[in-house]
């Protein structure tokens, strides 16, 4: 074991670079990537550094992965909070603050109102059906209501 790792070349980091790379195709979700890019990155620096010892190389592998996945997470992050469309995956949420005509009468506080070509299930103070209700929340797929 001691002699391979003395004999360590830049082929064995390239080549662990590119099975880690192979692996993240089939689906790590991202983990093995930064690794992979990391592997590539000191099989690199060991081809223009060739006197380079094993300590060494695996010190930078370590610190190379760490960092190339903390910018992808710190990317991703500031990505994920500019977004253009805040609500893109709360559908209903759109609906908070307008109006609408009760459909089916709230009864016991559940009831069903007509948006566009669709009908939504309701949560809110009994009123019968033709009443105007305004949304005021969302809890899943449940808008709440008010008289309007």
């Amino acid at each position: 074991m001691w002699a391979y790792l003395h004999g360590l070349s830049f082929w064995d980091w390239l080549g662990l670079g590119t099975v880690l790379l192979i692996l993240e195709v089939f689906g790590a979700g991202g983990y093995l990537l930064w690794i992979g890019v990391a592997a590539a990155g000191v099989g690199i620096l060991t081809y223009v550094f060739q006197d380079m010892g094993w300590e060494l190389q695996f010190l930078l592998f370590a610190v190379l992965s760490v960092l190339t996945a903390l910018y992808w997470w710190r990317r991703q992050r500031n990505v994920l909070r500019q977004s253009d469309q805040p609500g893109l995956n709360l559908r209903g949420s759109e609906l908070i603050g307008r109006t609408f005509v009760v459909h089916d009468a709230i009864v016991s506080g559940r009831g069903k109102i007509k948006v566009g070509d669709g009908v939504w299930m309701v949560a809110g103070p009994d009123a019968p059906a033709g009443a105007h209700v305004r949304v005021v929340s969302q809890d899943g797929v449940i808008l709440k209501v008010e008289a309007a």
